[in-house]
């Protein structure tokens, strides 16, 4: 569970939240130093056909609902899901505990899946690949469908969370970022991080002390949406 959060975050609490987790990465491959999200659109495909028949469709059903919770919370982000395979640039594959292992061996490679896998048993992972102007281009979630209602939705939002570009984790207690919180929601402190990466002024491939800047200006914006508990309309 989340430590009881204050009744209004300060600015230097979202700021600092937003530069751990914007920058930096639980598994560093290359230069983690740069400001990394989608520059468009983004397209989900929820593929459950390695989940057991019994689930597959509450499963699938609930990333749906993260999917567009998430869209409705971030207002400067255009996220839905898609049966189209061609137009999908984030793919979120549901399956059974027992190929967890071997879908991400073949989703991230062996030598990153084996790191993966031998820090920690997940279950659930994340990963993208960006351009050389840190746009991301492609991610992938992978979760396992055979668990508790509970742990899945949790799974879901952090990872589909990391997917869009905050992929560092952080001991600040408010956020889903934090491997030992468990909230299974898509909480304000978060609103306000994913806000923040996501607000029109916050360019990929910008430098900490750039980014920062675009950050401290931007969170009144950013404030305004979350705490005024709107939703950008469905698309």
């Amino acid at each position: 569970r989340p430590a009881a959060g204050p009744a209004r975050f300060t600015d230097r609490q979202i700021v600092r939240g937003f530069l751990a987790v914007a920058f930096g990465a639980e598994y560093a491959t290359g230069t983690t130093d740069r400001i990394r999200r989608f520059d468009g659109p983004v397209r989900v495909l929820v593929d459950a056909a390695g989940a057991p028949p019994d689930l597959a469709a509450a499963r699938t059903a609930t990333v749906e609902a993260v999917v567009a919770e998430i869209g409705r919370g971030v207002q400067h982000l255009d996220i839905a899901t898609t049966h189209d395979r061609a137009d999908a640039n984030l793919t979120i594959l549901i399956v059974r505990r027992r190929a967890f292992a071997a879908t991400v061996t073949a989703v991230f490679g062996p030598d990153r899946a084996s790191t993966i896998l031998r820090r920690l048993a997940p279950d659930c992972v994340s990963g993208f690949s960006r351009d050389e102007a840190f746009r991301i281009r492609q991610a992938a979630v992978i979760l396992v469908a055979d668990t508790s209602d509970f742990a899945f939705r949790d799974c879901t939002i952090e990872e589909t969370l990391q997917a869009l570009g905050p992929i560092n984790d952080t001991t600040l207690p408010w956020t889903m970022f934090n491997d030992a919180v468990r909230t299974g929601r898509f909480g304000r402190y978060d609103r306000y991080l994913l806000g923040l990466l996501y607000h029109p002024r916050m360019r990929p491939g910008m430098p900490r002390r750039e980014a920062e800047a675009i950050a401290r200006a931007a969170l009144p914006d950013v404030r305004a949406f979350v705490d005024a508990g709107r939703s950008t309309p469905a698309r």
